[in-house]
């Protein structure tokens, strides 16, 4: 995933936590807020030191960047999403997670479609 569709600096998660509408499932938080001067989506991953050691929580990011690739045109454009990953994500597969990040998107009316 292009570092165009990070969120990276401390301000923007900020942003995104103060502004944005949160959703959430057993395994994931997202918080989306609207940004309509962008061309694309960003994305921000938060994993907690809780759900394990670095091995795992850099897995568990990867799972979710691969889930917004597959995804990319089946998300809303035009808005900033914040994942914070719960402690069931450690022990999930990649299926697992996909279908978790569908539910909790679906719920919160970002994902148009899917495959």
């Amino acid at each position: 995933m292009k570092k165009d569709y990070r969120i990276k600096k401390n301000k923007e998660f900020q942003d995104v936590f103060q502004h944005g509408k949160s959703t959430a499932n057993r395994q994931f938080v997202v918080y989306v807020l609207d940004k309509q001067d962008v061309e694309h989506f960003r994305i921000g991953l938060s994993v907690s030191k809780k759900i394990g050691n670095a091995v795992v929580r850099n897995r568990v990011k990867r799972l979710i960047r691969q889930f917004f690739l597959e995804h990319k045109e089946a998300v809303d454009q035009k808005k900033d999403y914040v994942i914070i990953a719960r402690k069931p994500v450690a022990e999930m597969n990649y299926q697992e997670v996909k279908g978790s990040l569908q539910h909790v998107l679906k719920r919160a009316n970002v994902l148009t479609r899917t495959r």
